[in-house]
């Protein structure tokens, strides 16, 4: 079949859905020659796929995000110790506090860019203080983040992205080695303490796999919490009714969430490869290819989601994939979740003026992540 899709055009990062509905209708399993990738766009056959265990990540990095049973079931059984809905609960008053810090810090001013000044600096500085780094480095990890998730995206990995990658993943590893041996003589009430012991049936984690273990947490816990926050505001900012309705019924936070997600989600594209030749609804996935789970167009899907390009806060039946599914379901989802909340009611109540300061708006030229390269916002 003939179709033009390009991934890598402005006109699809500043706005994917119109490509994704066409997809869908057209192709909803659709060959990408130049990428040698299978695309899905229909929530069940990505809920399907993501669940086969033919397809999987071929072992090339000791990060559990890259990982197959049993090493994901082991990694993901230590680490998630850290992840217990009690242990979230624990970081409430912590979010609240630096919410309300970021929010005092630019109230005078009268305007602000959204990115920088809230929804960036909220996770970076929760996710640093949870690894047990100092306020004076944060800006070191905003650093390292921004090159980590560049190095993530599927389509635009140039031989540059690759050696800043490279470089930003050694500085980290130097940083947190004398981190870590700090933790070992001396454990605190910390994740990265949490980590260093973190034993299961005589298993610790490896050195290389507390590493990614680790930057794996600073781009989870961080960047896709940012385009929460961005996408979500911006899309209440672009509907008025519901954002209305948000800021008289601040109890609505948690269903308005997961419909900010689902309705123009921090991750676009997860993938996997085929481990072992797949057939599937009259296509053979051949060992080697990559499978691109569309997410964005998942969530949008008529045949799931009633109305799904209306933002409906009240949304009744909301099974997103902006979490993903299976194995690999979002070990932060709960942390992402609790940040969303209490950033967007926070700022929804303490600047109930707040308006869009331009319709100019730039999206990181990044096809896994959807995220703004400011907000620049007024109240």
């Amino acid at each position: 079949m003939n179709m033009q899709f390009d991934p890598t055009s402005p006109e699809f990062r500043a706005y994917p859905y119109p490509f994704y509905d066409q997809l869908r209708s057209l192709a909803p399993i659709f060959y990408w020659e130049p990428g040698n990738m299978w695309f899905l766009t229909r929530y069940e056959d990505c809920r399907a796929l993501l669940s086969e265990k033919r397809l999987g990540h071929e072992n090339v990095s000791p990060s559990m995000l890259f990982q197959n049973p049993p090493d994901h079931t082991r990694l993901r059984g230590l680490v998630s110790r850290a992840f217990t809905p009690r242990m979230i609960e624990q970081y409430r008053d912590r979010v609240q506090a630096i919410t309300h810090r970021l929010l005092e810090a630019v109230q005078a001013d009268g305007h602000m860019d959204l990115i920088a000044q809230f929804a960036y600096l909220l996770p970076v500085t929760l996710i640093a203080e949870m690894l047990g780094v100092p306020p004076e480095d944060h800006r070191l990890f905003q650093q390292w983040s921004k090159q980590l998730v560049k190095g993530l995206d599927l389509i635009d990995k140039t031989a540059e992205v690759q050696e800043e990658l490279e470089t930003a993943i050694a500085a980290f590893n130097a940083y947190f080695s004398s981190l870590i041996e700090a933790r070992r003589t001396a454990p605190q009430d910390d994740l990265l303490s949490a980590l260093v012991a973190a034993e299961a049936s005589g298993d610790r984690l490896s050195e290389p796999e507390l590493y990614a273990t680790c930057r794996l947490l600073l781009v989870a816990g961080h960047e896709t919490t940012v385009n929460l926050i961005g996408n979500g505001v911006l899309a209440l900012l672009r509907h008025e009714d519901p954002l209305r309705q948000l800021q008289e019924h601040p109890e609505l936070i948690a269903p308005a969430i997961e419909e900010l997600l689902r309705y123009d989600g921090p991750i676009q594209l997860i993938s996997r490869t085929v481990l072992e030749e797949v057939v599937y609804q009259g296509h053979t996935l051949r060992q080697g290819q990559v499978v691109g789970f569309l997410i964005g167009a998942a969530n949008r899907d008529p045949e799931q989601f009633e109305q799904p390009g209306q933002l409906d806060l009240t949304r009744r039946h909301n099974p997103h994939l902006a979490f993903g599914h299976g194995i690999h379901y979002c070990l932060g989802a709960p942390l992402a979740r609790l940040e969303g909340q209490i950033a967007i009611n926070a700022l929804l109540q303490c600047m109930p003026k707040l308006t869009l300061a331009t319709e100019t708006l730039t999206y990181q030229d990044n096809f896994v992540f959807r995220g703004l390269e400011a907000l620049p916002v007024s109240w």
